[in-house]
């Protein structure tokens, strides 16, 4: 079975065609992404153990707002709480934190925690949600291979 990495790599290479139509009607062409480690909970690992893949798009030489730092706050408080930062920063702010950066676009879906940040942040949101679902169903289809191709194996 295909290692995580890789897998998140194509997730972000499936839906890039989406992410590029997007750009026509966003704030500018950048993004940086994150993807943690849905095996590595909290209290198993430390936050920078625990990421799996970062990529960026765009140049990030060019960029004059961090969102490579942006992406990597706003995973950091999605995984901690296994929940999308949206809720803190709309239902929960007195869970926020004196270090939490105050813009969501990160998402979860299982224990695929995604963050992203570049665009607005509705559409951060929305790419962190297409690349978690995608990472979800490609890891699926990599399960169901491998159980068809060894339907003995007992153990990933």
């Amino acid at each position: 079975m295909r290692d995580h990495r890789s897998i998140a790599s194509d997730a972000v290479k499936l839906v890039r065609p989406s992410i590029d139509q997007l750009f026509t009607i966003t704030n500018r062409q950048q993004l940086h992404i994150v993807i943690m480690n849905p095996c590595l909970k909290p209290w198993e690992a430390s936050f920078e153990q625990a990421v799996l893949y970062q990529t960026s798009i765009g140049n990030p030489s060019e960029w004059t707002i961090p969102f490579d730092e942006y992406a990597l706050e706003k995973a950091k408080q999605a995984w901690r709480d296994n929940k999308p930062n949206i809720v803190k920063q709309v239902i929960h702010p007195s869970s926020l934190c004196q270090s939490d950066l105050l813009f969501y676009g990160s998402f979860v879906y299982g224990d695929i925690v995604v963050a992203c940040s570049g665009v607005e942040q509705w559409f951060d949101m929305l790419i962190s949600g297409w690349i978690a679902v995608a990472f979800e169903q490609l890891s699926i289809h990599e399960y169901q291979h491998q159980k068809k191709q060894s339907p003995t194996l007992t153990h990933r």
